[in-house]
């Protein structure tokens, strides 16, 4: 198991500058998986018990936290992130709070899945953090209710047990629950503020409704696809390419840096289970002086098997969404693409159906994670 750095106690009060001077972060491990926390997946912040200072929808905005040292409103500062009111104790003889008072916020996952790891971001709640938190999971079908994810007959898995945190900082916590998991309920020990909150991890789709739809697209993120590898990722992640919809400005795709050599750049994708692959599309939205100016796409099946390509080298326009249909489907487990020299892609789907032994791979596993 890999250490996972810690933070603990204050940060310093703000004196001017640059308020991110000081932030305590580390990089995380398990920060490779996706995102199953947002928001363009469909993730939301649907209920808490208590947002008097600040919304708790901040906690999966996608930007960083941002620091108005000015920016007060009329309940008192306004903090980029979810901040709770200040608990009291029963009477003046007992005016702290007891050790079981929390605030709590429940969230639902854009896509179930088994998770790697948290982030619980203080950024910016110095002396205003919460002094502990924890969080749990549940996998709950459909889409409960707050009031039905509160109820008795719910199950709550702890994730993150109850844990002291560090104020402006990433705190990041390993999970090794291999379970999939569609709802969290975040809980901050007593109360107090977080900025952000992350959830690292793979997307485990419903086989039922993969079924049901026949045709989809094998490599999306939302129905199980995910980034293994990628030969740069210097000003994007390789994930956005299989992120939902179509890209909505330029970092929102992938953007390698400029080769000064005689390579190419790719990425490597493990698919949602074995499939059958009939239609490619290459997006290049907005991306116009620095998309890729040709691009091949290959497939191999298994693990050990060899790379086959279904679509050659082919000249790729910018700003444009190229489709290509196959003029036979493709068999298999994993996908590359490969774009030459450099430049970007925002998008690639890979339409198909999972053959039989992808069906039932598919719902062994989500069988085998409680789904």
């Amino acid at each position: 198991m890999t250490a996972i750095p810690s933070f603990t106690g204050d940060a310093n009060p703000y004196l001017g500058g640059d308020p991110y001077a000081d932030y305590r972060t580390a990089d995380f491990p398990f920060t490779r998986y996706a995102n199953l926390a947002d928001r363009q997946l469909g993730a939301g912040v649907i209920a808490a018990n208590d947002e008097f200072f600040a919304q708790r929808e901040n906690l999966l905005v996608p930007e960083p936290a941002e620091f108005d040292p000015e920016h007060f409103g009329h309940k008192g500062k306004i903090m980029d992130g979810w901040e709770t009111r200040r608990r009291r104790g029963a009477s003046a003889e007992h005016p702290w709070p007891t050790a079981e008072d929390h605030d709590w916020a429940l969230v639902r996952l854009g896509a179930p899945g088994v998770i790697r790891g948290i982030v619980v971001d203080t950024a910016h709640f110095r002396g205003n953090y919460p002094q502990a938190v924890s969080v749990e999971g549940a996998s709950v079908p459909g889409s409960p209710s707050p009031e039905e994810l509160l109820s008795d007959d719910v199950k709550w898995t702890t994730l993150v047990p109850r844990t002291p945190v560090g104020g402006h900082a990433a705190n990041g916590f390993e999970v090794l629950a291999e379970q999939r998991f569609t709802h969290l309920r975040v809980n901050q020990h007593p109360d107090g503020g977080i900025a952000r909150l992350r959830v690292y991890g793979e997307v485990v789709p419903d086989p039922e409704w993969l079924s049901v739809l026949g045709t989809f697209d094998v490599v999306a993120l939302e129905n199980g696809g995910q980034v293994e590898d990628a030969s740069n990722l210097f000003y994007s992640p390789a994930t956005n390419t299989i992120q939902p919809g179509r890209s909505r400005k330029m970092d929102d795709g992938w953007e390698t840096r400029r080769r000064r050599d005689q390579g190419n750049d790719w990425i490597r994708y493990r698919l949602a289970a074995r499939s059958q692959i009939r239609a490619v599309e290459i997006d290049t939205a907005y991306l116009k002086g620095n998309s890729a100016g040709w691009a091949s796409v290959s497939v191999k099946d298994g693990e050990d098997g060899t790379w086959t390509e279904i679509l050659p080298r082919t000249r790729l326009q910018p700003d444009t969404n190229h489709r290509f249909a196959l003029p036979a489907p493709a068999v298999g487990t994993h996908a590359r693409v490969d774009i030459y020299p450099d430049g970007g892609i925002s998008r690639l789907r890979l339409h198909g159906s999972l053959t039989q032994e992808g069906t039932a791979g598919l719902a062994a596993r989500h069988q085998e994670l409680g789904g």
